[in-house]
């Protein structure tokens, strides 16, 4: 069927073969389809994940924390392979009733406490140990407000544009001219901010960066969903191109974004992360050789 030949019907009903790429694990119900539990390492915070933008957010603020020198934010990251539909153990439902990566729980206190949706993930740890999060009130609201900004927009890229022009069964016209003209707006936004701050919110590194170079900071300089950056002319960002690339360059964001990866080169992944001297020996290209 064409999109010139869909009538919606009066009552929706799941066709569980026109989902596209990820038909198999998209469903419109919630709640777990398997029992399985979740490990549990020796840190005080044990991460659920895989190395998708959303994932990269959190490992990325963990391992600035760590450079940072709060060895209290030692972390447990273990394997989420949503193409395998790992999200809907049982075990994960309970850490993250929205069957969505990443997913957190905190061993630190008297009981186990789930911290789930990635920017409140953001939120809690740097609440948690004051750092990346101005504390002056008005530092601190800008960096809330472009927090905020990413995760309102990053759907517009990812579950929008991305999958429409790379992972829907076939192209149309009509919703990816859509997303990608609300997606070049966005990147005009975040140009025009980072054209007269060093970072979003200011002079001052945060969470914010954090939670949105590995979205729209990797489509300007590395690309996404195929050839998306040409495209949409992604590289010509000039500000967001300079302020990717100097996130990216930090050593503690190069870790981050290995963490919980399952593709790419090898020599990048590391799948699961215990401690610090993981990134040294248990990456793929080791462990495969």
């Amino acid at each position: 069927m064409s999109q010139d030949d869909y009538i919606p019907p009066k009552v929706w009903t799941w066709d569980q073969e026109s989902g596209g790429r990820f038909a198999s694990i998209n469903r419109p119900i919630s709640g777990a389809t398997h029992d399985k539990d979740l490990p549990v390492g020796k840190h005080p915070h044990q991460l659920y994940s895989l190395a998708t933008p959303n994932g990269q957010k959190v490992t990325i603020l963990f391992e600035e924390l760590l450079a940072a020198g709060h060895s209290d934010a030692e972390y447990d990251a273990w394997l989420i392979n949503i193409g395998d539909g790992d999200q809907f153990g049982s075990g994960f439902v309970e850490a993250n009733p929205n069957s969505k990566i990443p997913a957190m729980v905190d061993h630190s206190g008297d009981a186990p406490l789930r911290v789930f949706e990635s920017g409140n993930i953001l939120f809690y740890l740097a609440e948690k140990f004051g750092a990346f999060l101005p504390k002056d009130h008005r530092a601190r609201t800008e960096a809330m407000n472009w927090l905020f900004w990413l995760q309102g927009s990053a759907p517009y890229l990812g579950g929008g544009f991305g999958h429409f022009y790379a992972y829907a069964p076939f192209k149309m016209e009509y919703p990816i001219n859509r997303f990608a003209m609300e997606v070049k707006r966005q990147l005009d936004v975040l140009d025009k901010q980072l054209e007269k701050n060093e970072f979003l919110a200011g002079s001052d590194y945060s969470i914010a960066d954090m939670a949105t170079a590995p979205w729209y900071g990797r489509m300007a300089t590395e690309g996404a969903y195929e050839e998306g950056k040409t495209f949409l002319q992604a590289g010509d960002y000039k500000h967001v191109v300079r302020w990717a690339e100097t996130i990216f360059a930090r050593p503690a964001v190069q870790r981050g974004r290995m963490v919980n990866a399952a593709s790419g080169d090898p020599s990048k992944q590391l799948r699961e992360r215990h401690d610090a001297s993981d990134f040294e020996t248990k990456t793929q290209d080791k462990l495969e050789g």
